[in-house]
């Protein structure tokens, strides 16, 4: 079950946003057009031969420029998306990219573009000002339809006054996000490429999970922080792919919807007992073996404990987006071992990945530094 928690509204304020304003006039009209069929990611010609209606996955009608050669992100998901399907049409990012992360994407990704924030969240910082002085012609947003959403794209595209649609972006829904994206950036030979990895991932991993009855999968608990006590609890939009794959022992009354997860106590997750350990970005994997305290739990006592990698983006959330694809494959194959024998491997799933979405050669001991080669 999905976190149905209410999308926070974009408020961004900044200093002259009337500036802001006359830099956009020149930039494709928005705006409501005549209806067509919801959800469906369509386009049709309108009524000025450079534009075409474009229906998002919230339903929205949006005109659209025929021709994108400039899209900036919504935030920080939407700004992993179009780095896998149309880094060269990117006019800006929603964060400075880590160096970590530019030895993974390379040239793909230039290094003058301009940092924007993003549009919502919990800073909601995006700079309206940077955004019209890129040029851009249209603002893609990705990941979870909540309530509220479709009052929040409207109001964030009447202040920029630029384009702005919603992509969906659920963990079995990613073939047809990226046939949407293909359409609406104009790039369909790379968006059907990357849908039908898509496609292909998830059918083999579902397959698999459909032969494992509920009461034998594996009770996993995925920590984070310092600690090691924060988890990502059933039923968030950051659990999907642990969600899909075992018993998430991480029951709370309200899961968080944030990367950090519901904060927790050793005492708590000694209850939860769980078979295997997953650590997140920046917790204590590397020492949790030998502290004492973590000692008593039966699942480090057997050493099934497991580091996520997080290069160059964590491989189950944080943000939960397209680097599930990856970590659903990856994380069957940890919790399964024998249901993948004659299949690829872990290494395999990774290079695999690693070359078609961001085409870069992961060799063997990249795979073992980012996994704490606790799985090969």
């Amino acid at each position: 079950m999905q976190n149905k928690m209410t999308r926070r509204r974009f408020v961004g304020v900044v200093g002259g946003c009337a500036a802001a304003a006359a830099l956009v006039l020149g930039l494709a009209a928005c705006g409501a057009a005549p209806s067509a069929t919801q959800g469906s990611g369509s386009a049709e010609a309108s009524d000025a031969a450079e534009t075409v209606v474009f229906t998002d996955s919230a339903g929205r009608d949006v005109e659209v420029p025929a021709h994108v050669d400039k899209v900036v992100p919504s935030g920080h998901t939407a700004t992993q998306v179009l780095i896998t399907i149309a880094p060269e049409k990117l006019a800006g990012l929603s964060q400075e990219l880590t160096e970590e992360q530019r030895v993974y994407l390379g040239d793909r990704v230039s290094a003058d573009l301009p940092v924007l924030g993003a549009a919502f969240g919990a800073k909601g910082d995006l700079n309206k000002e940077a955004v019209a002085a890129t040029g851009a012609q249209l603002i893609v947003d990705t990941g979870e339809y909540k309530e509220g959403m479709k009052e929040d794209l409207d109001a964030l595209q009447e202040q920029l006054g630029i384009p702005v649609v919603f992509i969906e972006t659920k963990l079995d829904e990613w073939p047809a996000a990226y046939r949407m994206l293909g359409e609406l950036l104009g790039v369909k030979d790379r968006g059907e490429k990357l849908a039908a990895y898509c496609d292909t991932a998830y059918s083999e991993v579902s397959q698999v999970m459909d032969k494992i009855p509920e009461d034998q999968r594996v009770c996993v608990l995925y920590c984070l922080g310092a600690g090691g006590t924060n988890v990502i609890a059933r039923g968030s939009f950051q659990a999907n792919v642990v969600d899909m794959l075992a018993n998430n022992v991480a029951v709370v009354d309200s899961p968080s919807g944030k990367g950090n997860g519901n904060e927790s106590s050793l005492e708590q997750i000694a209850a939860w007992n769980p078979d295997a350990i997953l650590f997140g970005p920046d917790s204590i994997y590397e020492t949790v073996s030998s502290d004492p305290a973590w000692q008593t739990l039966p699942a480090v006592q057997a050493g099934a404990v497991y580091k996520v990698p997080t290069e160059p983006y964590c491989w189950l959330n944080y943000p939960p987006t397209i680097n599930q694809v990856l970590g659903m494959q990856w994380l069957a194959r940890v919790l399964y071992p024998a249901q993948f024998e004659g299949k690829d491997g872990a290494y395999d799933v990774a290079r695999s990945y690693y070359k078609t979405f961001y085409g870069y050669d992961l060799s063997q001991a990249e795979y073992d530094q980012l996994t704490g080669a606790s799985v090969r």
